[in-house]
């Protein structure tokens, strides 16, 4: 398997060990890999979740859960791309991140049809506040089940982090919304432009439902994420989930023919920062007229890098 840098990995290059399985909960089994992908319209989708080669030597799960999933059918249709990572070293992590990735896609799906008129409407303020809302139910209700099983809520947590697309030829915007690290990357003529947004600390009145206050606005005409610090319900009888330890972050963009992009989790958001040997490889391989087959974008994502050794999970969008 191919590597950048100084040097090769310490760990070798495929899976070595597999997790210890239990007979009676052989449900709870993780594949070392996932692959999907999709097009619709002028889109190409590829999404990939690889266990790291730490895990794969230890025999241990991968703690990165991948979700696709297309809500909706014609141009109305939405696509959601949702990816989570367990806490380190945290028994039950995969099981983490599997489960926020659940609730997230229920909740989103059960909303795709507003959220996607809202999004071929431009309204990004809209967007983030229901969205906002929306992770911080799926995340409090990951961080109630913990509570029901005896757990800390701490422990048996995840980041999750999100990309929409929709299906629709004719809207070209694209919105990143989740909470915890990772990495959103834009390939753009050919250069890496790293679009993560920053959190705006902003205080102000509750947030209700799909109403919020407007964006901050970068040069570009990107929205940012604002982190307002308050949480609403949904109705005055449903008390608010508590918020995620970490800030809630949001970008709507609007894509041009030609761009690719990227969302990703820490194990690859990482080296993709700290090695500009991968930043040029990854760059030159998807900057092609082209976007590559479902092989050819894992072998990409699994470009290894000495240093770096957990879960990777990655989709790219390609625009026409």
């Amino acid at each position: 398997m191919p590597y950048v840098g100084d040097g090769p990995p310490t760990y070798d290059a495929e899976p070595t060990a597999l997790p210890a399985a239990d007979p009676d909960e052989l449900e709870d089994l993780v594949a070392d890999t996932v692959l999907d992908g999709a097009r619709y319209g002028s889109s190409t989708l590829r999404a990939a979740s690889v266990r790291g080669d730490s895990a794969r030597f230890r025999g241990e799960p991968r703690r990165d859960s991948l979700l696709t999933a297309r809500f909706g059918s014609g141009p109305g249709a939405l696509i959601l791309v949702a990816m989570a990572t367990g806490a380190r070293a945290t028994p039950g992590a995969h099981r983490a991140a599997a489960e926020a990735c659940d609730w997230i896609g229920r909740a989103v799906g059960l909303s795709h049809a507003r959220l996607a008129e809202d999004i071929r409407g431009g309204r990004r303020g809209d967007l983030k506040s229901g969205l906002h809302r929306l992770t911080d139910r799926s995340l409090g209700k990951l961080r109630a089940g913990a509570a029901e099983q005896g757990l800390d809520p701490d422990e048996y947590s995840a980041t999750l982090r999100c990309l929409l697309v929709p299906a629709d030829p004719e809207c070209r915007t694209r919105v990143f919304f989740g909470v915890g690290g990772g990495g959103l990357f834009r390939l753009r003529d050919g250069a890496w432009q790293d679009i993560e947004p920053s959190v705006v600390e902003q205080s102000g009145a509750p947030v209700m439902g799909y109403g919020s206050l407007p964006a901050a606005e970068t040069p570009e005409g990107d929205r940012l994420t604002m982190d307002l610090g308050i949480t609403t319900p949904p109705s005055p009888y449903e008390p608010a989930p508590e918020p995620p330890r970490d800030p809630f972050r949001f970008r709507a963009s609007v894509a041009r023919p030609g761009d690719a992009l990227l969302l990703c989790t820490a194990g690859l958001a990482e080296p993709l920062r700290g090695e500009p040997q991968l930043a040029r490889h990854l760059a030159a391989r998807w900057a092609k007229a082209e976007p590559p087959g479902l092989a050819a974008f894992l072998a990409d994502t699994q470009v290894r890098v000495k240093g770096y050794a957990d879960d990777r999970t990655a989709a790219a969008v390609w625009e026409a």
